[in-house]
C-alpha cells in the first residue's frame, strides 16, 4: 500500500502530474481525465452512502468504491508497466459480480415499463448522479482507448456499473417505498 507522508509536492504546479510509474503527463491528458472522473464517481458513491442507503446497498457500495480504486490504478499505469508494478486491476470477476447484482435487484424492482425521471430519495437521486458521472467516465475511457491501450475489463466494468447504478437507484426507492416518477412524453 502506498504511504502518503506528505500531501503536497509542488511538482504539479507546472500543469503536469505523475502516472503510477512516474512518467510526467499534462494534467489535461485523456488518461488523467479518465481516472479523475473515476475518482469523482467514487466521491459521489460516498455521498450516496452518507445520505443513508438501504442495508443491501450499504453492503455493496463499499465494495464498488474499493473496485473503483482498482480501476483508478488500472488507468494510472500504462499497460506496459503493469507487470512490473503488479497493481490491482479490474478483472472479469468484477464485471460478472456487477451483472449478478443487477439481476438480483431487477428481480425485486421488476422490469422497466417506461423511462423514469431521476429522483426519489436523496440517496437514490445521488445514485442517479453517480450513474451519469459513470457514463462520462466510460466515454472518457473509450476516447483514451482510441489512442492508448487500457485494461481489457475497464470499459465493460464502467458500462455495467452505470447499469448497476441505475438499478440501485430504483432499488433504493423501492426499499424506501418511494414511487418512481415516469417520464411523460406528452408534456
Amino acid at each position: 500500500m502506498p504511504r502518503l507522508t506528505k500531501i503536497y509536492t509542488r511538482k504539479g504546479d507546472d500543469g503536469t502530474t505523475s502516472l503510477g510509474s512516474k512518467q510526467r503527463v499534462p494534467k489535461e491528458s485523456l488518461r488523467v481525465q479518465a481516472y479523475g472522473t473515476v475518482d469523482e464517481l467514487n466521491s459521489h458513491l460516498g455521498l450516496a452512502r452518507a445520505l443513508g442507503v438501504c442495508a443491501r446497498l450499504a453492503e455493496i457500495l463499499p465494495i464498488i468504491q474499493n473496485e473503483l480504486f482498482h480501476l483508478g490504478s488500472d488507468l494510472c499505469f500504462l499497460e506496459e508497466d503493469k507487470q512490473q508494478y503488479q497493481i490491482p486491476q479490474i478483472e472479469q470477476r468484477h464485471v460478472t459480480q456487477l451483472e449478478a447484482w443487477i439481476d438480483e435487484m431487477t428481480a425485486v424492482v421488476g422490469p422497466l415499463a417506461n423511462f423514469i425521471l431521476p429522483g426519489g430519495t436523496p440517496a437514490a437521486a445521488q445514485l442517479h448522479v453517480a450513474r451519469t458521472v459513470c457514463r462520462r467516465a466510460e466515454r472518457e475511457v473509450v476516447a483514451l482507448s482510441r489512442q492508448e491501450a487500457v485494461g481489457a475489463f475497464v470499459i465493460p466494468y464502467l458500462n455495467r456499473l452505470s447499469d448497476a447504478l441505475f438499478v440501485m437507484a430504483r432499488f433504493e426507492n423501492h426499499q424506501q417505498g418511494v414511487a418512481e416518477t415516469l417520464w411523460n412524453s406528452r408534456l
